[in-house]
């Protein structure tokens, strides 16, 4: 009697582990009906959620608009979830399965979004962060992924704002060269300096900084002994910029003419 209990025992707990742990209510839900819970879990901030959700989409319809749909959606969920390395991948993943989607150029935008750095703007003013020890790498990867949405969909509605951006990406690759070069200058590495300040000026005509680039190179090749290319920068920029603060004061201090309230 007891053998046949312990066999009955045996065969129930076996029959119990073929039992799911948890049941999937999701499994008879239709494409659209996965997709709008998805978008509903991305509107309430739940991203890793969304992501889920959508990839259970994929999974079970790999066909059809919803599908696609959902690759750009993940891409975006990540994104905003500040998952940068796996943001680009659904980008690049996107794009090589769907080149002729009509919503591509969005992906293309959105891949130099996630590059895109905005603390370079005025916060880094404000907290006097060194761009010397910044890597430009996303600078420039940002800039190389709009300028290609530029190029290839010129008419796209993107398009605009991904052309201020890229300014915006030039005068701040500009800045950090310009910033090298003086951090150069002032611990005495005339010929550094030189070399960063001429890149600046070379590929960086239209940036602000070139302003500066120029002093910089006044600075350097005068510290140098090299009085012809000394007097031709100073030509130049007398040129350029006939009234120039760096002509009158030479570099500004930090925290010079600062507001008093910028304390930090």
């Amino acid at each position: 009697m007891w053998r046949s209990v312990a066999i009955l025992w045996v065969a129930l707990a076996a029959g119990c582990g073929l039992l799911p742990d948890k049941i999937d209510e999701t499994a008879n839900w239709s494409a659209q009906r996965l997709y709008q819970e998805a978008k509903q879990l991305m509107s309430d901030g739940s991203y890793e959620q969304a992501i889920k959700m959508y990839e259970k989409l994929e999974a079970k319809y790999p066909y059809g608009r919803y599908a696609q749909q959902a690759q750009i959606e993940v891409a975006y969920a990540y994104y905003r979830q500040g998952e940068r390395v796996q943001a680009v991948a659904a980008c690049d993943r996107f794009i090589r399965l769907h080149p002729n989607h009509p919503n591509v150029d969005y992906v293309y935008y959105l891949r130099g979004l996630i590059h895109f750095n905005e603390d370079l703007g005025i916060m880094s003013n404000l907290s006097r962060q060194d761009l010397t020890e910044r890597d430009p790498k996303g600078l420039r990867d940002s800039f190389d992924a709009l300028k290609e949405l530029v190029t290839r969909y010129p008419e796209s509605k993107y398009a605009p704002d991904a052309t201020i951006r890229m300014n915006y990406l030039v005068n701040s690759l500009a800045a950090h060269e310009v910033h090298v070069a003086r951090y150069y200058i002032l611990r005495g590495a005339y010929l550094a300096a030189a070399n960063r300040a001429q890149f600046a000026v070379s590929n960086y005509q239209e940036s602000p900084a070139v302003e500066e680039a120029l002093y910089i190179l006044m600075v350097a090749y005068d510290s140098l002994g090299l009085v012809d290319l000394r007097d031709d920068a100073k030509r130049v920029m007398q040129k350029n910029y006939p009234k120039s603060e760096f002509l009158a004061r030479g570099f500004r201090k930090p925290g010079e003419d600062d507001p008093w309230w910028k304390l930090w």
